[in-house]
């Protein structure tokens, strides 16, 4: 394993191998701490897609909250649960299925068309033409404002649903679905996220189905990996620490320093790098 391999392997804290139980109660307590520690929070929030990190993320958060209750005689806890469609969405039966399976204590649906689509139209009549990748983005970023006024109005912090094999890439959308309070299943890669949701007893289809971001009008549910171009396999293997192609590990590498931007806080005048 090279030595840019190794450094990428332990910032994204990948373990070559994990037990699914275990994974299952670390981010389960991970939460269920943070809820304990703040003590005006009484609600966990996120935006549920039906793809596999969402349902995980979201099974999870409901398993923190339904323990909390439990242990507290107390039905105070929530997770709510957010359906963020751009109009039609053309998996939504994906999502209602997650929904089902998830149990979320509350669960809501909020249409982020007329808002993305209002901006685009202020944008183009200040003079500036939005791409169907930067309305993408819009999209995004619509959604996580959502997440965070449902989170204002709930005493409520927003998850995340970023996991190692999508942080090592960047392929998130900067202050968009990249923003979030808490990230539950960071330190686990692609595969490992389907272990866990073998393990709760997810609906096959839900951890089977092709990964996409579907951000982009023009191409609509455009694989993660043909925008990415490498496999989630590859991604998993070299996260692991394993040996990939060349040109596997050349397009990771690229991307993950392309994209190192978007996994820093915000720079100020006490950091070193603009001295240099």
């Amino acid at each position: 394993m090279g030595t840019l391999q190794q450094q990428i392997v332990e910032e994204m804290k990948v373990k070559p191998e994990i037990n699914p139980k275990e994974e299952i109660r670390t981010s389960v307590d991970l939460m269920k701490n943070y809820l304990k520690k703040y003590s005006f929070l009484r609600s966990l929030v996120l935006g549920i897609s039906g793809g596999q990190d969402s349902t995980l993320v979201g099974k999870l958060a409901q398993t923190a909250v339904n323990e909390l209750n439990e242990e507290n005689g107390t039905d105070e806890y929530q997770f709510i649960a957010v359906r963020l469609p751009y109009g039609k969405q053309a998996d939504e039966s994906d999502a209602l299925d997650a929904i089902e399976f998830i149990k979320p204590s509350k669960s809501y649906t909020v249409n982020i068309k007329a808002a993305v689509d209002a901006s685009a139209a202020a944008m183009r009549e200040a003079g500036v033409e939005l791409s169907d990748f930067t309305k993408g983005n819009e999209k995004a970023r619509e959604r996580m404002k959502v997440q965070y006024s449902m989170a204002a109005m709930n005493n409520g912090v927003v998850l995340g649903t970023d996991h190692s094999a999508e942080a090592i890439t960047g392929f998130f959308t900067k202050h968009g679905d990249g923003a979030a309070d808490l990230v539950p299943i960071f330190r686990l890669n692609k595969r490992q996220g389907r272990a866990l949701l073998q393990e709760l007893g997810a609906p096959e289809h839900l951890y089977t189905k092709i990964p996409t971001a579907d951000l982009e009008d023009d191409r609509p549910l455009l694989a993660d990996e043909d925008a990415l171009g490498v496999t989630y396999n590859e991604i998993d293997d070299y996260l692991e620490g394993r040996e990939v192609s060349e040109i596997a590990a050349k397009t990771i590498e690229g991307h993950f320093l392309k994209s190192r931007h978007k996994r820093e806080q915000p720079i100020s005048v006490f950091d070193d790098w603009w001295k240099e």
